[in-house]
């Protein structure tokens, strides 16, 4: 289920990632046949100057996520999601958001999720509660727009965030979505230590 709204909005720094990631992937001609898939207006943004604290339509967002998987893993979109939201946190966590990796302990990033949900998204908020030694359940409520692809990215994200926080064999598992009609989305996250 999503929800169309002009005011759904997601910071620059997830748009800056994604971009980096295709850099990364397959240097500025891979970049270019993703712009290229993109309507002309999401093209001028996202070839120009963007801001990591501005905020920007989430929709243009979903469309870059979707133009990126159709080339990076046209057979494995889920995949390819997955990645978008690995490469996010491993370029935010290792440079402006390293305040919440403490090392050998994935509890205190994840213990920040409110926080951090508020440093990309504008409008919802994100719970954390701690279930046992190495596992946690994150909550997001009141979310605007909700698609099955972007909580791939958020699976990846915290497979990654707990990974850099010290966690081995980690497994992030998404038993309800509002994309498939539940009330809230909920990830369930273990890890080894």
């Amino acid at each position: 289920m999503s929800t169309d709204s002009a005011a759904a909005r997601i910071k620059g720094s997830v748009l800056i990632a994604r971009l980096k990631l295709l850099t990364k992937q397959g240097g500025a001609g891979r970049l270019h046949e993703v712009l290229q898939r993109l309507p002309p207006a999401d093209r001028k943004v996202l070839e120009g100057v963007i801001m990591p604290i501005g905020w920007y339509p989430l929709e243009l967002n979903l469309r870059l996520d979707a133009a990126i998987a159709d080339v990076l893993s046209p057979k494995d979109r889920a995949k390819a999601f997955i990645d978008m939201g690995r490469a996010s946190a491993e370029d935010n966590l290792n440079g402006p958001h390293h305040v919440f990796i403490r090392k050998g302990d994935p509890h205190f990033l994840l213990s920040h999720a409110p926080e951090i949900y508020r440093l990309y998204y504008a409008v919802g908020s994100r719970s954390y509660e701690k279930t046992g030694e190495r596992s946690a359940v994150l909550r997001t409520v009141g979310a605007e727009s909700v698609t099955e692809a972007d909580c791939l990215t958020i699976i990846g994200w915290h497979q990654r965030a707990i990974e850099l926080s010290g966690g081995r064999n980690v497994l992030v598992e998404h038993p309800k979505c509002r994309a498939r009609g539940n009330g809230h989305c909920e990830y369930r996250c273990t890890w080894e230590a």
